[in-house]
């Protein structure tokens, strides 16, 4: 769940979805307008600002122990990322392509926890779009070989009880899957458990796609299944496809877990995670972060004729329909949470 007063804000506003596709595109040195310039009430933008930067989070900015006052409480709760401190507020604001306020550090890398999630459903929308997935209704068993577990003969399969075996790529996208199973030590009923412990391991399972659940497990299920189908490291498909493409920097780190590493094509690589749960996760500063969501929504890549796929965010719509944090129509906030 997005929280507010958060340690990092890119904060994209658009007057209309029209508008965001016809305008100028920043390219990889952004260009500024002060608010008169752009059209904008200065009055209202401060004030907008000092209230973001009065609304921090009561949570330690000490983000280790935020993790077992929170999460960390949970059963399997113990961190096994990446978790690094957040700094003072910061952000930018960008109108219509144009940086029209900045304050605290914004080229400072931070965690942005769960904003994880749009980065990895927009690469398995590139796999859409190459053709690597050639329908999101198609069961993920048929595009996932059985996973070998690095330093160890143990033999991982995501997919194959009678549930998960129905589970299509949609599902994991709308987190509707019910996935079961445990994955990096984390059984899928230990994140966010009910209150009745007695139903943790004896509750019906859901039919695939008929029930929402924001799960980390499962989400972690779609990066290790899309890690599969790539056969390259996330990070690398998503640095050549998309942040290249639009002029991100180059100080941007996708982690995975100390234990999220298999062996693939008898290399060991490491399965990054889709959020910040248990660490890791997308660490990125506030200028990438505004480029990434000004991408989604002038709906293509800068240097590029080809348009990140509709598994991503291209849609100018009001509801956040795959793993793409999006907020009311004409404004996206990318920026760190808590989850």
């Amino acid at each position: 769940m997005l929280r507010r007063g958060l340690a990092v804000v890119g904060l994209l506003l658009v007057s209309l979805c029209v508008n965001a596709q016809s305008g100028y595109y920043p390219d990889a040195l952004w260009q500024r307008k002060t608010p008169a310039e752009a059209g904008i009430n200065a009055a209202l933008l401060k004030g907008a600002i000092d209230f973001a930067v009065a609304s921090e989070s009561r949570n330690p900015r000490d983000l280790t122990l935020n993790h077992y006052q929170t999460f960390g409480r949970e059963p399997f709760g113990s961190a096994i990322g990446p978790i690094k401190d957040r700094g003072d507020q910061t952000g930018v604001v960008v109108y219509k392509g144009y940086i029209v306020a900045e304050w605290g550090e914004p080229s400072r890398v931070d965690m942005t926890h769960s904003v994880t999630k749009s980065l990895l459903s927009s690469v398995v929308g590139v796999a859409y779009d190459r053709g690597m997935i050639r329908s999101l209704d198609d069961a993920v068993k048929d595009y996932v070989a059985p996973i070998q577990l690095y330093e160890t003969s143990e033999l991982l399969s995501l997919f194959e009880t009678p549930h998960n075996r129905t589970i299509t790529w949609n599902h994991l996208l709308r987190q509707t899957s019910d996935w079961e199973g445990t994955l990096w030590g984390k059984p899928d009923w230990a994140d966010r458990p009910s209150a009745k412990p007695g139903e943790w391991l004896t509750r019906p399972r859901n039919k695939a796609g008929s029930v929402y659940k924001y799960n980390d497990v499962r989400v972690n299920v779609l990066a290790l299944a899309a890690l599969n189908l790539w056969r390259r490291p996330l990070p690398q498909v998503l640095k050549e496809t998309i942040m290249d493409p639009i002029g991100a920097s180059s100080t941007w780190r996708w982690f995975g877990y100390e234990n999220s590493w298999i062996v693939l094509d008898g290399s060991p690589v490491q399965s990054v995670s889709g959020g910040g749960h248990w660490g890791g996760g997308m660490f990125i500063n506030a200028y990438d972060m505004a480029t990434t969501a000004t991408a989604s929504f002038f709906r293509a890549r800068r240097q590029a004729p080809s348009r990140i796929s509709a598994t991503a965010p291209t849609s100018c719509t009001s509801t956040r329909t795959t793993t793409w944090w999006r907020s009311r129509a004409g404004s996206s906030a990318a920026r760190s949470t808590s989850s």
